[in-house]
């Protein structure tokens, strides 16, 4: 079988919060913004890559969800529990300048893991936690 993971999906409860940190920060484009107002769905990804994106998306708009549900996820996301993501580089010290520059949350420095990967973890405009490894 020849599969790829194309796209994978993150919330977000400010879709402008979320821009400036994805397309602003990060430096990703963007590939689609629909919608309005909190609704809506806005497709990111690395420049120069189109095999490769995340889906911003408004929590709980699936209409099926229970009003409970939608609670949860709320509280989740405040704590930021709900999602997250593992991005990569082979600059992760000027990555983690600029992201730190930019008034993301720090979760974590660079760090050298007894695993064997060096990473820094930031959280995102609506909790989401955002792991950054090096490439090697």
């Amino acid at each position: 079988m020849d599969i790829t993971i194309h796209t994978s999906s993150l919330p977000h409860d400010d879709p402008d919060a979320a821009l400036h940190f994805y397309r602003d920060i990060l430096g990703f484009e963007v590939r689609n913004d629909v919608g309005q107002g909190k609704m809506r769905w806005i497709t990111v990804g690395p420049v120069g890559r189109p095999d490769t994106s995340i889906l911003l998306a408004p929590p709980a708009a699936d209409p099926g969800i229970t009003k409970d549900e939608r609670r949860t996820i709320t509280e989740m996301m405040a704590k930021g529990t709900y999602g997250w993501i593992l991005l990569a580089t082979p600059n992760l010290d000027d990555v983690f300048e600029k992201v730190q520059a930019g008034d993301a949350e720090v979760v974590q420095e660079p760090t050298e893991q007894p695993y064997g990967i060096r990473d820094c973890a930031f959280r995102d405009p609506a909790g989401n936690m955002v792991r950054i490894q090096e490439l090697r």
